[in-house]
C-alpha cells in the first residue's frame, strides 16, 4: 500500500472551518494536514479564525503563498507580471497564481484525498483537479463522491463491472434495487445526476462501498487504501449546521459574517455583510458588498480603489470612484433592500442564491 496524505485547506470562511471542525470531532484518526493559501490580501478577521482554528484543532495550519521570496504580496508580484491587468470573471489568474499552484506545489507527486466543505443545500461541483494524484471528497453532501469519479463508474462501458462489486462488496437486501438500477444504461431521458439520485434514495452507504469498491480498480488515491471511514457517512450538512459547528466549538463564525445596519437618508432601514471569504477586493463580491468594504473598511476599499488604473477596474462597468458616489450608494442600497423584501415574503429559490452566503466565489471555491 502506498502512502495517502489527508488534506483540508482552510479559506478563512465558515464552511472550511467548520469541516475542520466536523473531522476533526467524528473522525479524529484521519491525520488530516491543515493548509491555507495566503494571498496577503485577507481580511484580518480570516487570520483570527485560522488562529482559532489552530487551537481547537491542536495542530499547525500550514501558510502557502506564492511568489516566494519576492519582496512583495503574492497579489502584488502576479499583478505586475500581467501588466497591472486585474484579474476578473473571465480571468481568473488571482485563482490559478495565488491558490491552484501553491497548492499542487505543497501536494507534489503525493497521493493526495483533498476534503472539500461543500455544503448539503448547495448546488455545485467545487475545485477537481486533473492532478491524477490529488482526490475530492465532499463530507457535507449526501454524495461525498467528486463527479468525475461518479461519472467514470456508471459509465455505460462499466455496467458489467459494476454490477460484479455489487455482487462482491455490497450484502444488503437493498441489493435487488441497485442492480435494477444500475443495469439500465445513461441515455437522454435517463441522466447520470437521476442514476445517481435514485442509488442514494435506496442506500447512502450501499452508494458510497460501491463506489468505494470501483475506486480501488483505478488509480485514484483512494485506490491505496484498505477502507475509509467516510463510507458510512450519511450526514447532510447546511447552512444552520456550520454555524451550529462554529458556535459549540467556541471558534465562532467569522465576524464579518455579523449584519450589521445601514442607512439610507440617515435611517436604518436595512442590514448587510460580507457573504463570503477570500480578497477583501474580490471581483466576485455583489455590489452590496463592496458599499459594505466602503462603510465598514475604508481604508481597504481606497486600497482597492488604487488597484484601478489604465482602463482596468474590479466591476465590468463601474469604477469603484463611481460606485461610492452619493447617489449611487444610496441606490445600490435600495435595489438590496428591494430583493432582501422579495426574498422574505416569497422565499423564492433564486434569490436565496443571490443573498445567501455560500463560499462560491472562485478563490474559496476551490478550498473550501
Amino acid at each position: 500500500m502506498k502512502k495517502v496524505r489527508h488534506v483540508l485547506g482552510i479559506s478563512g470562511g465558515k464552511d472550511s472551518a467548520a469541516l475542520a471542525v466536523y473531522l476533526r470531532n467524528r473522525y479524529p484518526k484521519l491525520d488530516i494536514e491543515y493548509y491555507t493559501c495566503d494571498t496577503g490580501k485577507e481580511l484580518e478577521e480570516t487570520y483570527e479564525l485560522i488562529k482559532n482554528l489552530e487551537v481547537f484543532l491542536g495542530k499547525k495550519i500550514i501558510r502557502l503563498k506564492a511568489a516566494e521570496g519576492s519582496s512583495e504580496e503574492p497579489f502584488d508580484h502576479f499583478l505586475k507580471l500581467y501588466g497591472n491587468f486585474l484579474p476578473s470573471a473571465n480571468s481568473r489568474w488571482c485563482t490559478k497564481k495565488l491558490k491552484l499552484e501553491p497548492f499542487e506545489k505543497f501536494v507534489g507527486n503525493d497521493l493526495v484525498v483533498s476534503y472539500v466543505g461543500i455544503r448539503g443545500d448547495e448546488e455545485r461541483e467545487g475545485y477537481i483537479s486533473r492532478k491524477p494524484n490529488i482526490q475530492s471528497i465532499f463530507p457535507f453532501r449526501r454524495n461525498i463522491w467528486s463527479e468525475d469519479v461518479i461519472s467514470k463508474a456508471f459509465a455505460n462501458s462499466n455496467i458489467k463491472l459494476i454490477l460484479e462489486l455489487l455482487n462482491q462488496h455490497v450484502n444488503s437486501d437493498k441489493s435487488y434495487y441497485f442492480s435494477e438500477i444500475i443495469e439500465r444504461p445513461l441515455s437522454l431521458e435517463f441522466q447520470l445526476s437521476k442514476k445517481v439520485d435514485m442509488l442514494l434514495d435506496i442506500s447512502v452507504k450501499d452508494l458510497n462501498s460501491l463506489i468505494f469498491a470501483f475506486v480501488r480498480t483505478t488509480s485514484y488515491p483512494l485506490a491505496y487504501v484498505k477502507s475509509f471511514p467516510l463510507i458510512d457517512n450519511e450526514d447532510i450538512l447546511c447552512r444552520d449546521d456550520i454555524f451550529k459547528i462554529l458556535d459549540e466549538s467556541g471558534i465562532g463564525v467569522p465576524k464579518y459574517y455579523n449584519k450589521i445596519d445601514f442607512k439610507i437618508d440617515g435611517q436604518k432601514v436595512g442590514q448587510y455583510s460580507r457573504t463570503r471569504s477570500g480578497c477583501f477586493f474580490c471581483f466576485f463580491q455583489q455590489k452590496i458588498e463592496w458599499v459594505w468594504l466602503y462603510e465598514q473598511h475604508k481604508d481597504l476599499f481606497h486600497i482597492a480603489q488604487e488597484y484601478e488604473k489604465d482602463g482596468y477596474t474590479w466591476n465590468q462597468n463601474e469604477s469603484l470612484a463611481d460606485l461610492v458616489k452619493p447617489e449611487r450608494l444610496k441606490q445600490i442600497k435600495e435595489e438590496y433592500l428591494k430583493r432582501t423584501i422579495i426574498n422574505t415574503n416569497e422565499k423564492s429559490p433564486f434569490l436565496l442564491d443571490i443573498l445567501d452566503d455560500g463560499e462560491n466565489d472562485g478563490c474559496a471555491a476551490c478550498f473550501i
